[in-house]
């Protein structure tokens, strides 16, 4: 598909959701969607093949959490091919990100993302969740798993003050009973991608 196409679903996205991106965001970001678009046929990252549901479904989806995100330190749990921890790393550059997966496949895809586009203070790991060290001020995970076994395996990752941002589709009410002891629900938004019809829910967690 055109990269002008590509450009302008992009852009006209950015305006819907009320972000200001650095100057060259949008274009590191077509070239995250290409990488991806070429690894992919080799690889299988991601079931999504569209160039242009691409641009929706992981670029825009990724972007929509960007106003929650804070913190000199976010680590992405679950991250697959970058999502959202790469787009992140992209939109708002300047913090330590590391991204977590415990496939080799995707891990290998991270660190030649890392490179080619010239991320910096990003690393990726190739990692269950439970084994990973550090605290950090923001947690991302996108679909990765309940709350409780999100919790459970990468909580101690939380700064004392930190957030943890779950994206969920559904407000997923029966999971928050399974929060673990020490972890409260802060705040829940629900979240519109531009272009995509799907519902899309926000939780936010802290400690207790």
């Amino acid at each position: 598909m055109n990269r002008a196409v590509l450009h302008d679903r992009l852009e006209h996205g950015i305006a819907a959701l009320g972000l200001a991106l650095p100057g060259d965001a949008v274009a590191r970001l077509l070239d995250y969607q290409a990488l991806l678009e070429r690894w992919n046929g080799a690889y299988n990252l991601t079931a999504v093949r569209d160039p242009a549901e691409m641009v929706t479904r992981h670029l825009l989806d990724s972007l929509a959490i960007l106003p929650y995100v804070r913190g000199a330190t976010l680590a992405d749990l679950g991250t697959g091919p970058g999502l959202p921890g790469i787009v992140l790393a992209i939109a708002a550059p300047g913090r330590q990100v590391l991204l977590v997966d415990s496939n080799g496949k995707k891990v290998r895809f991270l660190r030649e993302a890392i490179r080619a586009l010239k991320l910096e203070g990003v690393r990726a790991v190739q990692s269950r969740v439970e084994d990973v060290q550090g605290q950090f001020e923001c947690i991302t995970a996108r679909a990765f798993a309940s709350l409780a076994d999100m919790l459970g395996w990468g909580g101690h990752l939380l700064a004392p003050d930190g957030i943890w941002l779950a994206m969920k589709g559904k407000p997923a009410e029966e999971e928050l009973p399974g929060i673990p002891a020490g972890f409260e629900l802060r705040a829940r938004h629900a979240l519109r991608v531009p272009g995509l019809d799907a519902e899309r829910h926000l939780l936010v967690l802290g400690r207790a």
